[in-house]
Formats: C-alpha cells, sequence, structure tokens
C-alpha cells in the first residue's frame, strides 16, 4: 500500500490544487477580483475583458503546478465526466515551442459532441458542441504521476444552443431559485435581498471489494452488479459493520482518498462503516449546489481511481449484492442568503415566519410535482433499491418532524396554542451531562426528511449525478416561491402591517392543500402504502413508470420552460434519453447474464454433473447401495430447469427485435419480458451453486466478495 507523507496537515494542503478566490487575489489585479467576486457571489455577468487577465494568471499557477495540459471538464448526459486534453505548447516560427493559454481559449472550447446523447437535439452526423467556462467553480489540477493538468469546469451545449450537459440545466434552475426567493424575502422588508443559493452536500455510500476477486467477476466489471450469487451464511443481519472498527487496508485507502479531495478543497467531513458488509461512507460539509455537484463528481472519480493501489475495487452500483442494503446517496439541500440559512429556524417570529414561508414552498413544491422529483432519480440501477426495507419507497413524501408539524397543524387548524420547547435528554448516567435534544427524531425511512436546518432527499442513487435531482428540486421550489410571493403581493396589498395574517391564511391554505404529503411514520410499512393511495399520492414502482409519468407531459414542459431552466425540446430529448439508457443497460445485463450463464455456470455444472454419475457408477459396481442417486437427481433437475431458462432468456433477448421501436414501449418491454427472464435465469444460478463442488463453481462466491478485507 502506498504510504502518505509523514506529518502532513490537512489544513495546509487544503485547497492547495484549486485555482480558488484566494489564490486570484494573490495573482489578480484588484478591479478583476473584484468583477469575479461580483460573478461568483451575486450572479452579475462577467466581463469578457477580463478573461485574457484571468487565463494568463491560470496558466502560470497551473504551469508552476507542473500543468502540461488544460481540459474544459464537462458533464453530458451519460452523468459521467467527460474531458478534453489541450496541450499549453504552440509551435513558434524558430521551431522551438511555447508555453500559450489565452482568454478565449478559458473561455470556450470545441469538443466533438456527435457519441454524446441528444435525444433528438440534433443529428448524429451534426457534430458541432461547445464548452463555456463556469466561473462560478474554480479551476483545479488533476494530478497524474506522469504529469498533471489544469481542469476547468464547462458547461455544454450544441451550435443551437441547446444544453446537452446537466450544468447548463442546473445554472438556470439556481438563477431561477434566487429570483424567486428574493421576492419573498423582498416582501419581508428585505428591499435589496443578497444572492439567494441553493446549497447541497451528498452523502456517498460504496462497496469496497478485493480487487482479485473483482477481475474474476464478469458482471461486476462490465454491469456493475452481480448477476449472480448466492446467499451468504452470514449477511448483515448481525449489525456488527455499522459504524464498526474500519479494516486497516480500507482505512488507509480512506485517508489517501480524503488527501486528494482535500487538495481539491471539497470538504469532505465523515467517514464510516455502513450497513451492509464492505460497504462505506464518505459525507462533505455542504457547499454551492453547482460547485457540490462538480466536486460529487470528482468524489465518486477519486473513489474508484484511488482503489487500485490498495488492491481494492471501488463499487458505486446502487445494488452490488443481491440480499443485502444497496446504496444511495443522501442529497442534503438548503438555501443561503450570504450567511444566513434560510431553512433554518430563527430567533423572532419574524424571522420564524420567513422560515415557515420557505419551509411551506418546499412541502408545496413536493406535493405538486412528486412525479418529477421520483423521475430525477428513475434509472435501472435504482430500481433494485427503492423501496426495499433498506431505502426510501418509491412514494414521495415529507418527513417534518412532530414538533414543525404540530406547528402547520395549529396553522391549518387556525389556533395556536405554542410551540413545545426542545428539552434534554438524560441517558440515566450520572457521570454524562444532560444532551440537548431535538426538535423530532430522524426518520431513516422517508424519502425527503427535514433534519433541523436542510432537507435530506434520500432517493437518490449512489451512482447518479446529484444534478438532475438539483435541478427539478430548485424549479419546482422556484414555482412555489413564485407562488407564495405572487399571493403575498395580493393579500397584503403593499401594506406590510398586513403581512403577518396574509402569511398566516396563505401557510393554511398550502397545508390545507397539500398536507397529505407529510408523513412523519414508517414509509416501509404496508399501512403507510395504503394510507398514501387513499390520499393520493402516486406511487412509481419503477423507472420505466416513471418516466412514462413525465413524458410528453405538457404542465412539466411548461414548468421548466416558465423558468427558463429547459425549453420543451431539451425536457423532451432528456425524457427519451433516460428511456433509451434504460433499455441499454438492461440488454448490456442481460446479454451478460446468458453469456455468463451458458458459457460459464452451465459447463461447471455439466461437470459436477459428470463427475457425481462417474462417482455413482463407481460406488455402484464396488455393491455399495443406493450411492448419491437422489443428490445426483436433484442436481440434474436443476440443470435442466437452468438450460430451459437460458433458453428463455435467449428468445427474450432476440424478441426485442419484434418490440416496438417507441423508447417508453421498448422499455417496457424489457422491464416485462427481459428482466423477469433474468430473473428466473439467476434464480436457478444460486440454487446450483451451493450444491455444485467450490472447486469448480467459477466465480467468487458472495462470502468471499464481501469478508476479504
Amino acid at each position: 500500500m502506498p504510504r502518505l507523507p509523514a506529518g502532513e496537515a490537512p489544513e495546509e494542503i487544503y485547497g492547495s490544487l484549486v485555482f480558488n478566490m484566494a489564490e486570484m487575489e494573490r495573482r489578480l489585479p484588484k478591479a478583476v477580483v473584484r468583477a469575479l467576486r461580483e460573478t461568483i457571489r451575486a450572479g452579475r455577468p462577467l466581463d469578457p475583458t477580463v478573461a485574457d487577465v484571468v487565463a494568463q494568471a491560470m496558466k502560470t499557477w497551473a504551469m508552476e503546478k507542473g500543468a502540461t495540459h488544460y481540459a474544459h471538464v464537462f458533464y453530458p448526459l451519460t452523468g459521467q465526466t467527460a474531458e478534453k486534453h489541450d496541450s499549453f505548447l504552440s509551435p513558434a516560427e524558430d521551431g522551438r515551442a511555447i508555453a500559450e493559454f489565452s482568454g478565449r481559449q478559458l473561455i470556450q472550447g470545441e469538443p466533438d459532441a456527435s457519441s454524446f446523447p441528444s435525444g433528438g437535439l440534433r443529428a448524429t452526423f451534426e457534430a458541432r458542441g461547445y464548452t463555456a467556462w463556469d466561473v462560478t467553480s474554480p479551476a483545479y489540477i488533476l494530478e497524474n504521476p506522469n504529469g498533471n493538468t489544469l481542469c476547468i469546469p464547462t458547461a455544454f451545449c450544441s451550435w443551437t444552443g441547446d444544453a446537452l450537459d446537466k450544468k447548463t440545466p442546473l445554472l438556470r434552475s439556481m438563477q431561477a431559485l434566487n429570483q424567486q426567493a428574493r421576492r419573498v424575502l423582498q416582501i419581508f422588508g428585505e428591499p435589496d435581498p443578497e444572492y439567494v443559493v441553493a446549497t447541497a452536500g451528498a452523502e456517498q455510500e460504496y462497496f469496497l471489494i478485493d480487487r482479485r476477486l473483482y477481475l474474476l467477476r464478469p458482471d461486476l466489471l462490465i454491469a456493475g452488479r452481480t448477476l449472480f450469487g448466492a446467499r451468504p451464511p452470514k449477511g448483515q443481519e448481525f449489525e456488527d459493520q455499522y459504524f464498526g472498527a474500519i479494516p486497516e487496508r480500507v482505512l488507509a485507502y480512506m485517508f489517501d482518498v480524503e488527501r486528494r479531495l482535500y487538495k481539491l478543497g471539497i470538504p469532505v467531513k465523515t467517514r464510516h462503516n455502513e450497513v451492509a458488509p464492505s460497504q462505506y461512507e464518505i459525507a462533505p460539509v455542504y457547499e454551492n449546489a453547482n460547485v457540490a455537484a462538480d466536486h460529487q463528481q470528482i468524489v465518486m472519480q477519486t473513489l474508484r481511481a484511488t482503489a487500485p493501489a490498495y488492491g481494492l475495487a471501488c463499487l458505486l452500483h446502487e445494488k452490488p449484492f443481491a440480499g443485502i442494503n444497496g446504496s444511495g446517496k443522501h442529497l442534503n439541500w438548503s438555501l443561503a442568503c450570504g450567511r444566513r440559512n434560510l431553512l433554518d429556524p430563527g430567533e423572532t417570529p419574524h424571522e420564524n415566519a420567513r422560515f415557515l414561508v420557505f419551509c411551506a414552498a418546499v412541502v408545496r413544491a413536493v406535493h405538486k410535482h412528486a412525479d418529477l422529483l421520483r423521475a430525477s432519480v428513475a434509472h435501472a440501477g435504482n430500481d433494485h433499491r427503492l423501496g426495499a426495507n433498506e431505502a426510501p419507497p418509491a412514494i414521495i413524501s415529507v418527513f417534518l418532524g412532530d414538533m414543525l408539524t404540530d406547528i402547520f397543524q395549529q396553522i391549518e387548524r387556525g389556533r395556536l396554542n405554542g410551540v413545545a420547547k426542545p428539552g434534554e435528554l438524560r441517558i440515566g448516567v450520572d457521570t454524562l451531562p444532560p444532551l440537548p435534544k431535538d426538535a423530532g427524531d430522524r426518520n431513516r425511512t422517508s424519502p425527503f426528511a427535514f433534519t433541523g436546518n436542510k432537507f435530506e432527499f434520500r432517493a437518490v442513487g449512489s451512482s447518479q449525478s446529484i444534478s438532475g435531482p438539483l435541478v427539478v428540486l430548485n424549479t419546482i421550489v422556484a414555482e412555489s416561491l413564485d407562488y407564495i410571493a405572487t399571493e403575498l403581493e395580493v393579500r397584503t396589498a403593499g401594506n406590510p402591517s398586513k403581512l403577518n395574517a396574509a402569511v398566516h391564511e396563505l401557510i393554511r391554505d398550502i397545508m390545507r392543500e397539500h398536507g397529505a404529503v407529510v408523513f412523519n411514520g414508517d414509509n416501509y410499512s404496508a399501512e403507510w402504502h395504503a394510507e398514501a393511495e387513499r390520499r393520493g399520492l402516486p406511487n412509481r414502482r419503477n423507472t420505466v413508470d416513471s418516466l412514462a409519468s413525465i413524458r410528453r407531459n405538457t404542465e412539466a414542459e411548461q414548468l421548466f420552460a416558465r423558468y427558463g431552466v429547459l425549453s420543451p425540446r431539451e425536457f423532451e430529448s432528456r425524457n427519451e434519453i433516460y428511456l433509451e439508457r434504460y433499455v441499454k443497460e438492461i440488454r448490456t445485463e442481460a446479454l451478460l447474464c446468458h453469456r455468463i450463464a451458458s458459457s460459464t455456470l452451465l459447463p461447471a455444472a455439466h461437470r459436477h454433473q459428470g463427475e457425481l454419475a462417474t462417482t455413482i457408477i463407481s460406488l455402484s459396481n464396488a455393491g455399495v447401495p443406493n450411492p448419491h442417486s437422489e443428490y445426483l437427481l436433484r442436481l440434474t433437475g436443476h440443470v435442466r430447469e437452468f438450460e430451459t431458462r437460458i433458453a428463455t432468456l435467449d428468445a427474450a433477448i432476440a424478441g426485442a427485435a419484434n418490440a416496438p421501436h417507441d423508447p417508453l414501449e421498448l422499455a417496457r418491454y424489457y422491464r416485462d419480458t427481459v428482466v423477469p427472464a433474468m430473473a428466473e435465469v439467476r434464480q436457478t444460478a444460486d440454487a446450483l451453486e451451493p450444491i455444485v463442488a467450490d472447486d469448480l463453481w467459477p466465480l467468487p462466491t458472495y462470502s468471499e466478495l464481501l469478508f476479504v478485507r
């Protein structure tokens, strides 16, 4: 294992590879720094004349850090990170080379866009795409043993100006959210409030397994999850992994990951063992949502890239192993205005009224646009996780906690009887002091929970970019704040003395219309599913149903268009892309499942069957009575069933050629025909694994994958 530099303090290296504001202040004229600060903090347009000055300073800084190339980093609709590297060196007339980097090269790049998914926004032969410098997300150095690269976060669009990425809609949604949030603050007596920014922090769950075993599992290599694997004798039922002592090799890996992230200015805060064997979590302090989304991509990339040096493989799939907990990405979200958190209860009645208005806006947004929020986390990997007793159900509801729910219920009834204050939690041990008691317990079963000063969207998948959920969340809350601001403007008629009564009435009306989405109980229970149906809450159990609910949805199209987040063309394109991606993922898994089953597992079962038959014949010839014939019959039954189910899967895969080619109908075919056929092949394979001789079974087992640490 690599050894990290001894005595290196995290605070000394934090942000050392980032061209941040502190670095800019050291290297740029004050007027340029002022212009950049106005763009970053207040959303003001960037003066193009400063680009050349910034580019020269950035190039000098990067080359001092050992950079030889620069890359415009962007986030296409694959959900992955993309980058095009260009050298700083340009040939000179005298045969030498000089280092160049202009303002134009900083502001704009032109990668080939032809092979990225566009959902019909352009034809494949139309290759031109542009990257545009996002000044609000700092440039950084990507280290490599053989040389470093200056990475510049950018937006990515087509020649026609359509967004082909995840960053552009995120920036647009944050702009819309700021505009509507500031309207509400102005009604509350702030004539010129500071820029309101969405903040985010994603808790990342992941698995680490031994790399040698990983390389022996083609399903993990290609699909990211095990398509086969019988349950081990021990899983997570002892609950001994959760928050347990971190294994030495894993801890060394975590130290290295954190060191790399510290240098990139990523505020990772927490590490611990998660519930399942070999499952772990890393969590940051939350920050500007756009920067947080960029940082999240770097976190996933760093987790994967660091693992091989420690003989490990990092798995980010939502369900790498059947029968134990999968991985999510809890997205913590709030609103900040300067140093204030607008979702933090205040010290005065006025501040608390403002807090309740913003909180009610979120409740209304989640209830009114639950299908959009559910669709933002819909993909094939998350279908294995959502709804199981380890993750939120597919029903979107809001947890507010007892105290906040009581406040809203009092307002809804029109009778305010006071608020129960948080008390002290006495533990019953004399040597321990009383601890301050929170206003309510946490609810780990809720998909969207208020946790004291932020909301936690717990349904996001572990492999996902958080940009999509953030775009939806920002936009639907912007729409709610727009509604609230308009209503308060009408109800107060410009008279501040009417504000308290107007706020009270508006919150009452919102909770009466949208309070059905609030649920503080056990989201896993069958009773809640029945109750949610009575309340009219949608239950989109899988990706296909979820995406179908918003496809060609005029109201959803108009919502994004109204706030300038997605044009109708851009909205439609994303629906098509996500349906196509679902089909591609299931088809890849099905082909892989068929190949492993027919060319790897079935031959192993045949060999064991042949060896057992030979043994029985030998024992029978030796006069041994009834020599294991029942065992052979049971094995033969499984083998025959396996052959039949492999053939059924083969037919299901071939049948896709005759299925409707509309993306939604094709996705339904794969869900209803191919996925069940895969499940049946796996069921028989997993029944064979414990009875085929261990030295013949070709795949590392769950016991090996999960417990070799």
